[in-house]
């Protein structure tokens, strides 16, 4: 597997190597520092399974409009934001732009080393936050939701993995969640699945129905606040 760290900060660079290293053995990590590094990384065809970028990488706004050109030059790769912040609105915003995770630097080493494990596995992280209603998922999963409370004293798990079969999906649309959760564009997926637009089309409107939400960006949201996970029929695993 190789990952790209993109970031300024040489703690920050430090960190993320140490446990990425700790967590996947073999791992090739590069870093650089300023988007400029970032692109030219890029364009040398070498290669990279995941980005780490860092929302805060050159001038002030110009994370959103990286992950946007990334998401846009590179469909294939994986993109997760990193930021001090944990605004929902940074986290939305990052998400509908195509995002596969968002992990705040403030966690703990510990929950960050769970966060990057859930990542490396293929899965999706965004940080526990207040959701807008329409984000929240359908009411028939309240009984998963609150299976994955913690009890008094424990630590609140940041992701639980739900049965598929509860959302009601069947695999082509469990397929389409995936590519989702991916930011693929409904093109983009109609090309990989083998089907028309109209019919990813039907598909996503039957998975946000299944999720209880009005839009792709509350779908990965809501997805992610159930552990939805890329895993199994849904998808391969980063490499």
């Amino acid at each position: 597997m190789h990952i790209l760290l993109a970031d300024n900060h040489p703690l920050v660079l430090w960190a993320f190597q140490t446990l990425l290293e700790e967590i996947r053995p073999g791992v090739t990590v590069r870093s650089v520092c300023t988007p400029a590094e970032l692109r030219e990384t890029l364009s040398q065809g070498l290669p990279c399974t995941l980005v780490l970028l860092d929302l805060q990488l050159g001038t002030q706004g110009e994370g959103y409009a990286l992950l946007a050109e990334l998401r846009m030059n590179h469909p294939d790769l994986s993109v997760v934001v990193t930021s001090a912040s944990d605004h929902p609105a940074d986290v939305i915003q990052s998400i509908d732009l195509g995002a596969c995770g968002y992990l705040p630097k403030r966690m703990s080493m510990t929950a960050l080393a769970d966060a990057l494990r859930l990542v490396l596995d293929g899965g999706i992280f965004v940080p526990p936050m207040s959701l807008p209603e329409a984000a929240h998922p359908h009411p028939h999963h309240a009984a998963s939701a609150h299976a994955a409370a913690p009890r008094q004293g424990e630590t609140a798990p940041y992701q639980t993995q739900p049965s598929f079969e509860a959302l009601g999906l069947t695999p082509r649309q469990a397929d389409v969640l995936s590519l989702l959760l991916q930011g693929k564009p409904n093109k983009e997926i109609a090309r990989r699945l083998g089907l028309s637009v109209e019919t990813v089309k039907d598909h996503v409107q039957a998975v946000l129905r299944a999720l209880g939400v009005n839009s792709r960006t509350q779908a990965v949201l809501a997805a992610s606040q159930l552990g939805a996970k890329r895993s199994g029929a849904m998808a391969a695993p980063l490499r």
